[in-house]
């Protein structure tokens, strides 16, 4: 079966570059402000920072994976595009809870249930696909 280039996600793979940057460059700059050059120096804005980033790259790598596996696979387009849009708001929503409080935030809530309901629904699709015959 041929495979075409899965264009939606690259679209939001570019997305979420684009957002990670979004996230690395404060704590670059917070870096050289405070003169730290590895770990968090015991500074706790920086920890958040490092965290919400870490975060990112914990979850985010294996979704664009699923998603443009998914989109290869030839699930239809709408259901690409919802699951591309939930992964980027659920990090976006989970950076902005995370990123202005340590505590408990509705953001960081949110974002992390929309990241774990869109995994879980990939990986169901997923499954779905290799085990269930067409």
């Amino acid at each position: 079966m041929p495979t075409a280039i899965p264009t939606v996600t690259l679209l939001f793979a570019s997305l979420h570059a684009l957002l990670l940057m979004v996230l690395v460059v404060p704590i670059v700059l917070h870096r050289r402000r405070a003169r730290i050059g590895l770990g968090d120096g015991g500074d706790a804005r920086l920890a958040r920072r490092m965290r919400v980033q870490a975060n990112f790259n914990e979850y985010v790598p294996l979704a664009l994976v699923l998603l443009a596996l998914l989109e290869m696979s030839r699930v239809p387009g709408p259901w690409i595009w919802a699951f591309g849009s939930v992964l980027l708001a659920g990090r976006i929503l989970h950076a902005v809870g995370l990123s202005g409080s340590a505590g408990v935030s509705r953001g960081r809530f949110f974002g992390t249930l929309l990241t774990w309901v869109d995994l879980l629904a990939m990986a169901g699709v997923g499954v779905w696909l290799t085990l269930i015959p067409s």
